[in-house]
Parts: structure tokens; C-alpha cells; sequence
């Protein structure tokens, strides 16, 4: 799956609250290819690869969350696809690089 690439990084009440299903859930919804994983500052990371219109769906329903959790910020990063991904996926948790 290739096309555009969109970088997310969550904060909030984003661990512990089912986040990160909810995020693979919007994106196979959407069709896109990807990864969400938790991070170790609380903080929850996803990046998706699709066409535009649906990863700005994605990114509304990434800045809604889930009623199990609240959203305080959400930092997102445009880019053009170099890489590819097939199904979206879950991750395990990632230390901060």
C-alpha cells in the first residue's frame, strides 16, 4: 500500500483506556495500512499510509478518541509515501528514540 503518509502522536488519557483498538479499527475501516503503538511518556503513536481523503477521516477520528479516553493534543506530520505497510496494525510499546 503506498500513497500519502501521515505521523500522529497522541496525548492525553490515551493508555489504558482501549486507544489503541480503537485506532486500528478507524484505520482498517478506512483502508489504510499502518501502526499504533503506546510510547513510554504516556503518549500513543500512529502512522497510516492511504489516499488524503481517508487519512483526514482518520485524523478526525484520531483527534475525537475513543469515549474511554480523552484527547489533549495531537500532533500531525504530512508526508509523501517512501515506504510501504501492508494491513494497520497493533505494536507493542516503543521506548522513545
Amino acid at each position: 500500500m503506498s500513497g500519502v503518509v501521515v505521523h500522529i502522536r497522541v496525548q492525553g488519557k490515551v493508555q489504558g483506556v482501549g486507544f489503541r483498538d480503537y485506532t486500528r479499527r478507524q484505520a482498517r475501516a478506512l483502508g489504510l495500512g499502518g501502526f499504533v503503538r503506546n510510547l513510554v511518556d504516556g503518549s500513543v503513536e500512529a502512522q497510516a499510509i492511504g489516499d488524503r481523503d481517508a487519512l483526514e477521516s482518520f485524523v478526525a477520528a484520531i483527534e475525537r478518541g475513543p469515549s474511554t479516553g480523552r484527547v489533549d493534543q495531537c500532533l500531525v506530520d504530512w508526508h509523501q509515501a517512501t515506504m510501504s505497510y501492508g494491513e494497520f496494525e497493533v505494536r507493542t510499546f516503543q521506548g522513545m528514540s
